[in-house]
């Protein structure tokens, strides 16, 4: 297992002999495929079986997580919590070797009770720990209601702890009735997914589409390390951010003069896109080397885990990236950049759209909406631009969204969704 690293500048040519230039960097890794060579998976299931979950939500769920097992390994592991007002281990973490055993324990599950989603998560951090060697460790954590019993400081710091040791949360939100702000920091601090069950017939198919996605995990642990040019800054506000397969405004730490953005897991199939914000200083640049033909921006290189071969802090080899130095300069825009540009401008414009709305500006809300919507048409993301779309519509015309109207509009924001057919 290495690294697929490839880049790209919003426009590859700078004027030398400007002062300053703003220019979006998006670099896409993802890890090379190597037949055989994938970890075994180490799956986590943190399953609400509270009261309101009573009857088919939980009878799909259980028949979701049944079902999962005969997409699993013998080589893989699995554990599975169950919470209400408080959580306890429903199945220890073990190989999937006795499947009539662990499905058994998984049907005993029973609906009563609150939720505690952060009991739910921690035990779901100490199981998942006692299998972590050696695999890649995944935990999927399914709700369909407020913490009500439970603190949301406490699940945004266990999701932060999971990555510090190297396990990957994924939040499931099922029915209307859960908060899409708690589980998206739930999953964006886990260094995972946002899934959305509307109705029971949907969660086998969201469960199989979350275990696709982490079967295809090869590298575990990432992080991006960028060397920047000293005539290359990083803007102020929010400069990075993941654009795909998700949105997440992204923090990033300093090592001496090194800027380090964590990626958590690399797929074989599906990159992770960072898109950053930057202003460099060509004629500053040229001053001091007239006779360069380009100028560089930063050099970018990853640090990883390879679960499959007990490899830790592995380094790939470092990329130079840098733009070349015109003097008449005609703007020329990456279509490919362009379209991470506007997924990060829908997903913060849908942002924008939920605070107004949460403030009462219901006029400031649709126009927001729209706009996330024409931005979702340019990218190409139709059947995102039809749901945003249709909730402009509706707050035009006076109506109310619904709690499924905006965890779609959610959904919608976070990633391009498949086109309608």
């Amino acid at each position: 297992m290495s690294i697929n690293l490839t880049y790209g500048l919003s426009d590859s040519q700078l004027d030398s002999h400007q002062g300053s230039s703003q220019r979006q960097l998006a670099i896409a890794i993802s890890a090379t495929a190597d037949a055989n060579s994938n970890a075994p998976l180490n799956l986590c299931l943190v399953l609400d079986h509270s009261g309101s979950m009573g009857g088919s939500p939980l009878d799909t769920v259980k028949r979701a997580a049944q079902d999962l097992l005969a997409q699993m390994s013998d080589r893989d592991r699995i554990s599975v919590i169950g919470f209400d007002h408080k959580a306890s281990v429903v199945v220890e973490n073990q190989n999937v070797d006795r499947l009539e055993s662990i499905k058994s324990k998984i049907q005993s599950l029973r609906a009563s009770g609150g939720t505690c989603i952060d009991d739910g998560i921690k035990l779901g951090l100490q199981e998942s720990s006692k299998g972590k060697n050696g695999t890649v460790s995944q935990i999927f954590v399914l709700t369909d209601g407020e913490n009500e019993h439970g603190d949301n400081e406490r699940c945004f710091q266990f999701s932060r702890l999971a990555t510090e040791y190297n396990m990957t949360l994924h939040s499931l939100g099922f029915g209307d009735s859960w908060n899409q702000d708690v589980l998206e920091r739930i999953a964006d601090a886990g260094g995972g997914s946002m899934g959305y069950i509307p109705t029971p017939e949907v969660a086998g198919s969201e469960f199989q589409r979350l275990l696709r996605r982490v079967k295809a995990i090869g590298l575990t642990n990432a992080h991006l390390i960028l060397q920047v040019a000293p005539h290359v800054r990083l803007a102020e506000l929010k400069p990075i951010a993941q654009v795909a397969p998700d949105t997440i405004e992204l923090s990033y730490q300093t090592e001496g003069d090194a800027i380090i953005v964590r990626l958590g897991d690399l797929m074989t199939d599906v990159e992770r896109v960072v898109l950053l914000n930057l202003y460099i200083s060509p004629a500053a640049y040229v001053q001091q080397y007239p006779d360069r033909a380009d100028i560089p921006i930063l050099t970018a290189q990853v640090r990883y885990d390879v679960p499959s071969l007990a490899q830790v802090n592995s380094l790939s080899n470092p990329v130079a990236i840098a733009a070349e130095l015109v003097q008449d300069h005609s703007p020329q825009t990456d279509p490919k950049i362009q379209t991470h540009i506007l997924a990060l401008a829908k997903y913060r414009q849908t942002q924008l759209a939920e605070q107004k709305l949460q403030q009462g500006d219901r006029v400031g809300a649709a126009t927001m909406l729209q706009s996330a919507a024409q931005t979702a048409l340019q990218m190409g993301d139709y059947k995102g631009s039809t749901i945003l779309q249709n909730n402009a519509t509706r707050l035009q015309t006076g109506t109310t969204l619904s709690e499924g109207d905006r965890k779609q509009t959610r959904i919608a924001a976070k990633t391009t969704l498949q086109s309608l057919t």
